[in-house]
């Protein structure tokens, strides 16, 4: 099966990125209920949030935009899988062409906005698959046309909270004109305070579900102090660190397409991610977990991020380049990494090189 996966990814090479995609999703929609799982060595569990996961390798937002093929995902050997972002009402997004490929980089543009079938459609996937195992988080957004993005997001909080393993909300895109400015100050505070309250507003019906933001590489250090004190203060049950980057590093070989609009992922976000995943970890001082994105493309740079401070790691851009077989490729890394060096678990090297990346991009 792995075979006939590579030689699909190799053919999807061949199309428009955005058509490649919907093709993936397809295939694997179709394919899923003869994937065999894929288990995880018990060194590998985490236990975080109050969540048991059989790895800490996830994918990451953006890939399963409406909830199609979590289960796919996870017999292929994730950890856990996010799905998403997902707001209130069906929006189309950005116009297209709004997804390039830069080979050369194994990095990936995209200026998507948000596009998804809205919450209702999204609904009916995660509750038709609800008595099955499996950690699914729901990443949540806000309507582009918006009145009221707060509101948007004790929406998604209240329509999924029966279904979703955990939430993620997502405040960094730099696809949504204004967004990320809810991750400043006493609005940031707002959202936190009216999210937490949703949820809290669930438990009896739905259980606690921890509730997780997602916060942008192109913070300064005094944003990311006001974000860690709120979080601290509100008791947020974790952070993702850290969303697409609208920087472009100078090492970037691939032609004119760097210089199209949209948050960059892949390969070159690897260093500014963990970077401030690190900066995240110190200012944390281990009150909640971290869940590291960024640049992840094998085992040595998912090792790297967990030593960097986080207890979880996602991936998605690298998929792109590298295929399916990365996922367990990096499983492998991990447990040999563990072996070699005489560990049960990856809890002892969590932060343990996170002061060496201060001042990389201050």
């Amino acid at each position: 099966m792995r075979t006939l996966l590579d030689l699909g990814q190799s053919i999807l090479q061949r199309f428009d990125p955005e058509r490649a995609h919907a093709l993936a999703i397809q295939g694997l929609e179709i394919t899923s209920p003869f994937l065999a799982q894929s288990p995880s060595a018990p060194c590998l569990s985490v236990n975080a949030f109050g969540l048991s996961f059989p790895n800490p390798l996830g994918l990451a937002a953006g890939f399963d935009k409406n909830g199609q093929v979590p289960d796919a995902m996870l017999r292929l050997g994730f950890g856990f899988t996010e799905i998403g972002t997902v707001t209130p009402k069906p929006q189309a997004g950005n116009p297209k062409p709004r997804l390039f490929r830069l080979p050369a980089d194994e990095a990936v543009i995209n200026r998507f906005g948000f596009n998804g079938e809205g919450a209702a459609s999204v609904l009916k996937r995660l509750e038709a698959r609800a008595h099955r195992p499996g950690i699914v988080g729901v990443n949540i957004g806000a309507n582009k046309d918006s009145k009221d993005r707060i509101a948007d997001y004790v929406s998604g909080i209240t329509t999924f909270a029966s279904v979703a393993s955990y939430f993620a909300v997502n405040v960094s895109s730099p696809n949504t004109p204004g967004l990320r400015d809810l991750q400043h100050g006493a609005e940031f505070d707002t959202l936190v305070t009216n999210v937490l309250d949703a949820r809290d507003q669930q438990i009896a019906k739905a259980g606690r579900k921890p509730v997780l933001f997602k916060i942008s590489p192109d913070l300064t250090l005094f944003e990311l102090d006001d974000i860690v004190r709120v979080a601290r203060n509100r008791q947020v049950d974790g952070l993702i660190v850290s969303n697409t980057t609208l920087s472009r590093p100078s090492t970037l070989e691939s032609g004119k397409v760097p210089h199209e609009i949209g948050g960059l992922s892949g390969k070159p976000l690897f260093e500014r991610s963990t970077w401030i995943l690190a900066e995240t970890f110190l200012r944390v001082e281990k009150q909640f977990p971290l869940i590291g994105v960024g640049g992840i493309n094998s085992a040595e740079s998912a090792i790297a991020k967990i030593e960097a401070g986080a207890t979880l790691v996602q991936l998605y851009s690298a998929l792109t380049y590298r295929g399916i077989g990365l996922i367990n490729d990096i499983k492998q890394g991990f447990f040999e990494h563990l072996t070699n060096n005489g560990q049960t678990s990856f809890e002892p090297s969590t932060g343990k090189t996170a002061r060496n990346w201060i001042g990389r991009f201050d």
